[in-house]
This record gives C-alpha cells, structure tokens and sequence, in this order.
C-alpha cells in the first residue's frame, strides 16, 4: 500500500563555486550556489486511526546506501506492521527512533542523506533520543533540514504532494539478516519451541505465518475455540509474570483511545431471545462448502438493516447523522495483543458463499497483521460473538463512529412453552444491541431485532 508524502528543501551547506566570466565586464566573477539536501523521514500514517507507530526493526544500518523502493523500517501501525520504502536514491545518515521504540505520527524517526559526503553533516544535526517526543525540539531540526511530511491515502487524510515513500508487506528475510514473521506466528513458534529461521513463509513476499509455523511443527491448524481452550475445556492460565507492569502495545493503545471515546457517546441495550434451530439445521447443511456461523450471522443481520436503515446509520459530529449508503458489517476478532473488527463490506449483496471465503480471508490477514485500512475502518454495524465460548449474554461497547453494535451469546437448549400450551425444546440464543440513542430510539432497535428473528427463524432468504 502506497502512502502519499511531501517534501521540500532547505539548503544545509552552500558550497561556493568560482568561474572566470568571458565577458569583458567589471565583475570577474561568478558565483554557483549548490544545495545539499538531507531529509527528515517522518514516523508515516498507516490508517486513519493510527496516532503513533513503533520501530519493529530498521532493515538497513547508518551508512548504508538506498536506492529507490527499497525497504527501510517496518513498522508497527495501531493495526498492521508494514515495512516504510524509500522512494529517494541516498544514505541512511542516521536513526534517531531505534527499534522497539515509539514515535508520533508526524515526527522524524531517521535522516536520509543525498550523499555520502553529507553523512556527517547529517548526524551533527540528529536530535537526542528523549528530543524524540518534544515539539519543540522536533521544530528546531524541521528548521534545518528538508521535511518528508506524511499523509494517509485514505477519505479522510490531506491533501498531499506527489508520491515519495511507500509500504507494502515485508519479505520474510533481508538478506539472511532477520526473519520476519506475523505475531501471531511468533507467538505459536515460541509455544512450540521451533526455529523460524527453518521455516519457509507462505504469507505475501515470503512472510511467515501462523500456517507455516503448523506445518512446520507437524501440528494442527489452531482454531480460535481451541486456542482459548484446552482439552480440559477450562480456559488455558496465560504466562505472564505475576506482580510486572506491562506497557501498552500499539494496538492496545489504539482500543484503548477508542473505548474512552466511545464514553461520550449516550446509548442504551435492548435484548431479545431468538430461537435458532432453523439456521442450525442450515448451518449443517452448508458447513460442508465452507460457510461459515459468522457468515450466516452476518448475512442475516445485513439483511435485516436493509429493512431498518436507521440502525445502519452514525453520527458523528453531534449535529448531524448519515445514512449510509452500504452495509458493512464489521466483526470484532480477538488477536495476539488486541481487537480488531475485520469488515465484511456490501454483506447484504454478496452471496453467504462468497462472504465465507471472504471472512476467511479476513481473519488470515488480521491474525498475521496484514489489513489493509478499509478492511477495518468501513464497518457500518458491529458484530460481537462470544458464542463459541459458551457465554450466554453480554453487553458490547459502541465502536466511535457507527450506530450499533450486537452482542451475539451462544445458542443452547431451552424449555420453553409453545402456542398450544405444551412445553418443548428449542434452542435459543441471547442478542443485545447497544445503540447511540442520539439517532436510534428503543422502537428502532425493538423493530430490527423483530426482523432479525424472522430472517433466523425462517432463514431461506440467507442462500439466495
């Protein structure tokens, strides 16, 4: 993915050239000004709701030359790591954020040299390491040097000059030096005590993820229930080191910004109990081709906003709401080290076969850290299943910028009366919706969950 950066110039060191003038004038000289040119490259913006960004590794050393489209930093955004190519021909004159350190969107993390000759000129202008996080400072080296000023190419970023960096998924290694693997991947390798230096990545450009680290080790596929589950059924204890502090991660920090913003916001729940043995029955039926239960939910539930379009809608100045014009339902998934709602754009248009493979596709990205922005940040409405845990109700948190949330339990066996009077089994499941109550009212929400249930209940509109 290509991000839009500007830049300009600012002459650091006039050098003074000196030609004899053939015109027979009282001036006998001419003087040349030559600029030298170091740029600042700034910490990018790799989404909309990235703040800050952490140096996961610098793939190239203080001194090494660049050339156009070569890697030089991955980074950690809020959701992904992306590797930072550099579209300037130079040398890297001197790293100012070293790895596993964290800089604002915005503020410079390196300084890219025009020449080798500059290298030195560059590093007497690098700032202290704590001058990093300072305004102040940041606009003292911005005075002298060229600026790489950066913006997202999304709808709500700047406008921005031509294009002079760009990120793109990092290759699984750079030139024997680092191994480059998802979280994810990371994670279940140091479970497993295997080596990734011995693993061959499937991922984009040769980047290993959970799949290969499987293969590798001659395990299983994980899934998300047996991951949080073993055998026992009881939850697995997590190793951690009891009594430590542990400092935020990037994406924690974005959940975090996010859950205190979604406090300003009034909203209100409504639950309704929906029975389910219908889309069971259908779940059985099409599992075997790949469909999935969240596919089926998610289908339903656009199907249902189609009907009530209030419930699709957002606010998001306080003054004013929009009905949207798509219907993107948004998933909340549980990764190593946070959250995030992988979207399933146009879910009420597409076929629920198509929208399993999609959602497929959705959770491989996510865990390997490989979303792209708006297939995370479109989401209209927000799915949020705790089902396969065997929870059987819960309230979500309303994500800033959308008009509802569902909170989906898991569907168990229950007595319940019927219309003649008889007791029977029927399994049901527990769904709240939590809604900003700025545009959506009780009797919109009591409305589209009596929709939902009949779609559910009588589901053969799901495989049309």
């Amino acid at each position: 993915m290509s991000h839009l950066l500007q830049s300009t110039f600012i002459p650091t060191t006039p050098t003074t050239l000196h030609r004899r003038s053939v015109f027979p004038t009282t001036h006998l000289r001419k003087t040349h000004v030559v600029e030298s040119k170091i740029r600042e490259i700034f910490m990018p913006a790799l989404s909309s709701t990235m703040t800050e960004g952490k140096i996961i590794s610098w793939m190239k050393t203080e001194g090494d030359k660049l050339a156009k489209g070569e890697s030089v930093v991955v980074v950690e955004s809020d959701k992904a790591d992306m590797d930072v190519e550099s579209f300037y021909d130079g040398y890297l004159a001197s790293i100012i954020v070293p790895e596993g350190s964290s800089a604002p969107v915005g503020s410079p993390i390196a300084l890219l040299a025009e020449s080798e000759d500059e290298i030195s000129l560059a590093k007497s202008k690098t700032p202290t390491p704590t001058s990093t996080s300072s305004p102040a400072a940041t606009a003292s080296v911005t005075e002298e040097v060229s600026t790489v000023a950066a913006a997202v190419a999304v709808t709500s970023s700047s406008d921005a000059g031509p294009v002079k960096m760009a990120s793109s998924i990092h290759p699984a290694s750079e030139g024997g030096k680092r191994v480059v693997a998802s979280p994810y991947a990371k994670k279940l390798a140091k479970e497993l005590g295997l080596d990734l230096r011995g693993v061959v990545g499937s991922g984009p450009n040769g980047r290993i993820v959970a799949k290969d680290v499987e293969a590798a080790a001659g395990s299983a596929p994980i899934g998300v229930a047996a991951a949080a589950k073993p055998s026992g059924g009881s939850p697995a204890a997590p190793a951690v080191e009891l009594g430590t502090t542990v400092p935020f991660t990037t994406m924690q920090n974005a959940v975090s910004r996010n859950m205190v913003e979604s406090l300003a916001v009034p909203t209100f729940r409504v639950g309704y109990t929906i029975t389910t043995n219908a889309l069971d029955a259908l779940y059985k039926k099409v599992k075997s081709k790949g469909v999935t239960m969240t596919a089926l939910l998610a289908k339903a539930t656009a199907l249902a906003l189609v009907k009530h379009p209030v419930v699709n809608s957002s606010c998001r100045d306080g003054k004013s709401f929009t009905y949207n014009s798509s219907i993107n339902i948004a998933v909340a998934v549980a990764i190593d080290g946070g959250l995030i709602t992988p979207v399933l754009q146009d879910a009420d248009k597409v076929d629920l076969y198509s929208l399993s493979r999609k959602w497929k596709e959705l959770v491989d990205k996510a865990r390997a850290k490989q979303l792209q922005p708006h297939e995370y940040t479109t989401g209209t409405f927000t799915l949020s299943n705790l089902g396969m845990f065997g929870v059987d109700r819960f309230d979500a948190i309303l994500p800033p910028g959308t008009g509802a949330i569902m909170a989906v339990g898991a569907s168990q066996p229950t007595l319940v009366g019927t219309k003649d009077g008889q007791i029977g089994m029927k399994n049901q499941m527990q769904v709240n919706v939590t809604a900003d109550h700025r545009v959506i009212y009780g009797a919109d929400l009591a409305a589209f969950l009596q929709t939902l249930a009949q779609i559910i209940e009588d589901p053969k509109d799901l495989t049309l």
